[in-house]
Parts: structure tokens; C-alpha cells; sequence
């Protein structure tokens, strides 16, 4: 058996009971309830990655079968193998078995079940009725809207949420403090603004600085993110709002060449800190426009750097009209 310190965190700090998992509140309790009653439904976990969904499914089924729960849980991840051919063969063949334990059926797990085609949809959906005694299925999606309305109409719905600020400071306090690391509030603060929910994205970056250092800073963070710090993108939007473009227009060359970051980063990060002051709501509008209109550029291909210094001479030139009101 692989040791457990060989293991990325993500899978070392992984919750093995219902109970253990944080966050979810609502959804964790009819999980335990349906534990409890040795029964299930077919269900869909749907939400933003890292928010739990593939952690809740594999401690419903340590809850429900034990130490021996890999021999009564198929987990397939449908974005590789999204044909007709993996429903007709892999799910068939594992559903076909009667199980051998206290509880009378067997559990499916299929990972990114959105990437499915709609042919093998339409293959599981028969498959599901055709095994509805031995087997349950859970359906993991970022986008329930993409699984076809027939298997939507045979499961039950779980929505998972971000996990609150709070919750994710207790989950990196709890990792912190087993793996000896010293992060200061600063830095708690930044790896939850900067993974906006989603831990697993939280848990990723922490593992990366701990292989460097062990006290960390809120730069280290922002660092190994590829991020920028709050201040800097204020300090750059603060100048070109002054009318000073060509030294606003330094600050970027200071943001792209110390972070590493690409337009699109940068221009999320403008999005966010224009969005917290406060300024005109008309002029947050015009500037959520132009915004919008950059990024749509910079993602059919457009020069990023041109549209970032696009952006810059906008403010620029709108920097007085918002010093007026």
C-alpha cells in the first residue's frame, strides 16, 4: 500500500466519513440520512470544482460498505472515457454482478458526467433503468444543464456551493498545523480570496510553497499563484486613473514580468478591484463593458498586451469624469 506521505495532499486530506466533510452542511446530513437507512437514490452532484463533490461520494461509500468500499464503487471519469462503448462495456459489466455485503446494490461514480456524449447519455439512461435493483448511480457535473433531461428526471439533485470563507480557513488552518507550517493572517486571507471556494485549488498551492519554505508570507502565495497582490493592480488602475498612462503602463510590464501573468489574469483582477470601490455606479457599468469587450478579444485571439494598454489609456481617459463625481 502507497504510504500516505507519498500522496498529494488532496488525496492525503481527504475526508473518509460523512463527518468529516467540511462544509455542505445540508447535503452531508441527507447523505448521512441515506447511510443510515442502507438505501439510495441515483443523484447528481452538481457545482464549482473543488467544493467536495467527489470527496462526498467517496466517503458516502466508505460510510456504507467499510475498508472494502473500492470492490462495491465503480469510479469512472467520463471526460475520458465519454463514449457509447464505455456505458455499453466497463458500466455494463460492473452493474450486471449482485453485490455480497450488508447493503443490497452497488454504486457507480462517473466523474465529469457533462462531458458525456449524447449517445452514451442515452445509453445510461436505459442502462439505469435496466439495473435500477443492484446498482445506483452518482452523476458528478460543474454543469447539470449539459446532462440530458431524461437522466435528470431519474436523480436527485445535490447543488454544491462554494465553501465559505470560514470554512476554508478551517480547512487550511487544520492542514497548516499538521504539516508544521507558520502562515501568517495575511496569508490565510490570500489563499481564500485566491481560490474563491474551491480547496482544492487552496490545498495545491499550499503543498507548492511547502516544498520551499515553512513560514509563509501572503507574497508566497501570490507567487506561486501566478497572481498579483490587491495593491499592485490598485497602484496600476490609481496611476492611469491620475491620466499617467505611460507610468501605469509600467506597472504592467512590473506585472507581467515578476508574476508570469497573462491577460486574461490580469484583466480578471482589474474586473475585481474596480468592482470593490466605490465609484459611480454608471461608471462601474461602462467599465464592466469595456472590460468584458478586452477579454472577449483577448480570448478570440486579439495581442493581450495591446488590449491590457487598450484598457489603461480607457482609464486614462476616464480617470477625470470619475474624479468629478
Amino acid at each position: 500500500m502507497t504510504d500516505s506521505i507519498y500522496l498529494p495532499w488532496t488525496e492525503r486530506y481527504r475526508p473518509h466519513s460523512l463527518k468529516e466533510v467540511i462544509g455542505q452542511k445540508e447535503i452531508v446530513e441527507k447523505l448521512q440520512a441515506f447511510v443510515k437507512e442502507k438505501n439510495l437514490t441515483n443523484m447528481i452532484f452538481a457545482g464549482p470544482a473543488g467544493t467536495g463533490k467527489t470527496t462526498s461520494a467517496i466517503a458516502l461509500a466508505r460510510d456504507l460498505y467499510g475498508e472494502d468500499w473500492k470492490s462495491f464503487m465503480l469510479e469512472l471519469n467520463a471526460s475520458d472515457e465519454r463514449g457509447i462503448d464505455v456505458v455499453r462495456g466497463k458500466i455494463k459489466d460492473f452493474a450486471r454482478s449482485i453485490p455480497i455485503s450488508g447493503v443490497p446494490f452497488k454504486i457507480i461514480f462517473l466523474d465529469e458526467a457533462d462531458a458525456l456524449t449524447p449517445e452514451a447519455q442515452q445509453a445510461l439512461r436505459r442502462t439505469m433503468e435496466i439495473f435500477s435493483s443492484n446498482v445506483r448511480f452518482i452523476l458528478n457535473a460543474n454543469y447539470s444543464s449539459r446532462i440530458i433531461e431524461p437522466i435528470q428526471s431519474r436523480c436527485a439533485l445535490f447543488r454544491f456551493k462554494p465553501l465559505s470563507r470560514d470554512e476554508a480557513k478551517e480547512m487550511i488552518t487544520h492542514i497548516a498545523g499538521k504539516e508544521h507550517l507558520k502562515l501568517d493572517e495575511d496569508a490565510v486571507n490570500a489563499l481564500t480570496e485566491i481560490s474563491e471556494g474551491d480547496m482544492r485549488k487552496s490545498i495545491n498551492i499550499l503543498q507548492s510553497i511547502s516544498l520551499l519554505k515553512k513560514n509563509i508570507s501572503d507574497e508566497d502565495i501570490y507567487k506561486t499563484a501566478a497572481l498579483a497582490k490587491p495593491e499592485d493592480i490598485d497602484k496600476m488602475i490609481d496611476t492611469a486613473l491620475q491620466g499617467n498612462f505611460m507610468k501605469s503602463r509600467e506597472h504592467l510590464d512590473n506585472l507581467l514580468l515578476e508574476y508570469g501573468m497573462d491577460g486574461e489574469d490580469i484583466l480578471i483582477q482589474i474586473y475585481k478591484e474596480i468592482m470593490r470601490r466605490e465609484i459611480p455606479e454608471e461608471m462601474k457599468v461602462k467599465l464592466a463593458d469595456r472590460i468584458g469587450e478586452y477579454s472577449f478579444r483577448i480570448s478570440e485571439g486579439a495581442h493581450e498586451r495591446i488590449q491590457l494598454e487598450a484598457l489603461l489609456a480607457f482609464l486614462a481617459m476616464i480617470g477625470p469624469n470619475i474624479a468629478k463625481e
